[in-house]
């Protein structure tokens, strides 16, 4: 018996879509246990069924067929209400694109998710906000606003935002899609962190390296799990980092 606490829980998940007089079939019967404190990458060609996967996983979406448990919740029959007050609690969202409001400080994107949340009075918000943020390192940087901020530091607001809420999942969708490597190594090194911690964090990417960091990698292909394989020699992104040639300066 595994005595971890199973975090995700697919049962034969099949996800079809009728596109014009076609039946699509994205997701062909998934099946999987995520645990605590996991570090999962998802990897797959585009069209492998990966971002059907992340809506599913991310209470986007729910199954044509088949169960999704999150945090031992089933979500297939819920009401949209229902599932997005779910996603809110469980779920800490990472995006490509960071998906800050532009004009709106640090401290106050890493709110929003708590807006929603009724045991938080405003200043609770606020000491929350500040602790995420300190904890990615961005301290000192709690009332810049989006515009003036790096794309490095602009994720840290973001992986700030999906820690607030202390939820039972990170979910990471390319979160180093848009970033050069050293910023890409520096927001690894911050899921590593993250994880080293004991968070939960699955990680959608196409990048076959990023697997080299996290402790099990599932690979979809045809909208199938072709692959479900622990790391057992998990590189340390801190390493990886400091190996890179000194930023040359312009």
């Amino acid at each position: 018996m595994d005595a971890r606490k199973v975090v995700i829980e697919l049962h034969d998940v099949r996800r079809n879509f009728i596109v014009g007089s076609e039946t699509v079939h994205a997701l062909r019967g998934i099946s999987f246990k995520i645990y605590e404190g996991e570090f999962v990458t998802i990897m797959g060609t585009s069209g492998s069924g990966k971002s059907t996967l992340l809506n599913q996983l991310g209470c986007l979406d729910t199954p044509t067929s088949g169960e999704y448990l999150l945090d031992g919740i089933s979500v297939r029959t819920m009401k949209r209400s229902q599932r997005a007050r779910l996603r809110n609690r469980k779920i800490g969202f990472v995006f490509q694109n960071y998906n800050l409001l532009a004009k709106t400080t640090a401290v106050e994107n890493v709110e929003l998710p708590l807006m929603y949340n009724s045991e938080f009075n405003s200043q609770q918000r606020r000491e929350a906000a500040v602790k995420a943020l300190e904890a990615v390192g961005l301290g000192d940087r709690l009332e810049h606003k989006s515009n003036q901020m790096s794309g490095g530091q602009m994720q840290r607001v973001a992986i700030a935002r999906a820690l607030v809420n202390n939820p039972a999942v990170i979910l990471a969708d390319e979160a180093t899609g848009n970033l050069d490597t050293r910023t890409s190594f520096e927001v690894l090194v911050l899921f590593q962190k993250l994880h080293a911690e004991g968070r939960t964090i699955i990680f959608v990417t196409h990048n076959p390296d990023i697997a080299q960091y996290s402790s099990r990698n599932i690979v979809l292909r045809d909208g199938k799990i072709r692959e479900d394989v622990q790391n057992n020699n998990i590189l340390s992104a801190a390493e990886a980092l400091a190996a890179l040639p000194a930023p040359q300066d312009d």
